[in-house]
């Protein structure tokens, strides 16, 4: 078998390149820390800005404890075409009411499920990035994105 050789990818293509694989994967990975064993599972982010995204949790899901005691995170978005991002960042909670009540309005899901925004259980993590990377299927190197470049909030959203 011979090894395969990805089209090369110009610098310009990767950021708007990383944002369609974010579009296209509804449940990326999220990656934390507990104690001294990685832990992985899937998510639903509830909002994405650009490569700030925002997951909503339960305060007595174990993956509280982990970003309480270690905020450093990270995503993994896969496209179909097997294409990936990466995006490492630090995991905050949400406090900010205009902010909440934005994605609770915007999310009937979680109104359903949770009944109120002021219901205790809740916690909205926002996830800032600090690097993004992007790799196309087989190329076995990641690309770095620009994470604080102009962005298009209509491309972006």
């Amino acid at each position: 078998m011979s090894k395969p050789h990805p089209k090369p990818i110009p610098a310009g293509e990767v950021r708007g390149l990383a944002l369609d694989v974010i579009k296209q994967d509804r449940f990326p990975y999220l990656a934390t820390i507990d104690g001294d064993q990685p832990r992985l599972r899937p998510v639903s982010p509830v909002r994405t800005d650009g490569f700030t995204v925002y997951v909503a949790n339960l305060r007595g899901y174990h993956k509280t404890e982990e970003i309480a005691a270690n905020p450093n995170v990270e995503l993994c978005y896969l496209s179909d075409s097997h294409d990936q991002v990466r995006i490492t960042g630090i995991a905050t909670i949400v406090d900010d009411r205009a902010t909440l009540e934005s994605i609770w309005n915007d999310n009937p899901l979680l109104r359903q499920y949770l009944g109120s925004i002021d219901n205790p259980d809740l916690i909205l993590y926002r996830i800032a990035p600090n690097r993004v990377r992007f790799m196309r299927e087989w190329a076995i190197e990641y690309h770095e994105v620009d994470i604080h470049a102009k962005t298009n909030p209509v491309a972006d959203a």
